[in-house]
């Protein structure tokens, strides 16, 4: 068995602010769509996906893959959002064994409204606090880290954005 590369202080400095900036910047846009919009971080993302889809509908897996979640967690935020009006459930014309989520013009109007309020939070939160080139650099290794885990033959999921621009809402 090989021995174990205990992390350096250097290292250990970069883990405790990855995992210190990203959960609170996570609890911090959270905190700010349930506030605002009333909705969930994840079902805000579900609302963005759908709105820059043709026709504003996605196949619940292909959503599921896109947005980071497993199928049970994407069912429940589709539900939740189903309730609220904003998304409705299809059966899929091309395959009877698949269903889409489809966004309803309520919740377009949801996301048209939420879009201005998180994007100032995550300006506020991340993108304003960094210098352009560091941008450049977290946004070169986050992507390799992403791209690392991400399964095989898997989209980034992130061709959209990653939900805080809604030109298309």
């Amino acid at each position: 068995m090989a021995e174990t590369r205990w992390l350096d202080e250097r290292e250990m400095a970069a883990w405790k602010g990855f995992l210190e900036a990203t959960s609170r910047v996570s609890r911090h846009l959270e905190q700010q769509l349930k506030e605002d919009a009333g909705l969930s971080h994840a079902q805000y993302e579900i609302l963005v996906r759908l709105s820059a889809a043709p026709g504003g509908e996605v196949r619940m897996t292909d959503l599921a893959h896109g947005l980071f979640t497993s199928k049970s967690g994407l069912t429940y935020q589709v539900g939740q959002l189903e309730k609220h009006g904003l998304v409705e459930r299809r059966s899929c014309p091309t395959d009877v064994r698949g269903v889409l989520a489809v966004l309803t013009p309520e919740g377009r109007d949801t996301l048209r409204a939420a879009a201005p309020g998180h994007v100032a939070a995550v300006r506020a939160a991340l993108i304003d606090v960094l210098e352009r080139d560091e941008l450049d650099v977290l946004a070169r290794a986050l992507g390799r880290v992403g791209a690392l885990l991400r399964p095989a033959g898997q989209d980034s999921g992130m061709a959209d954005s990653g939900g805080i621009s809604t030109s298309s809402s």
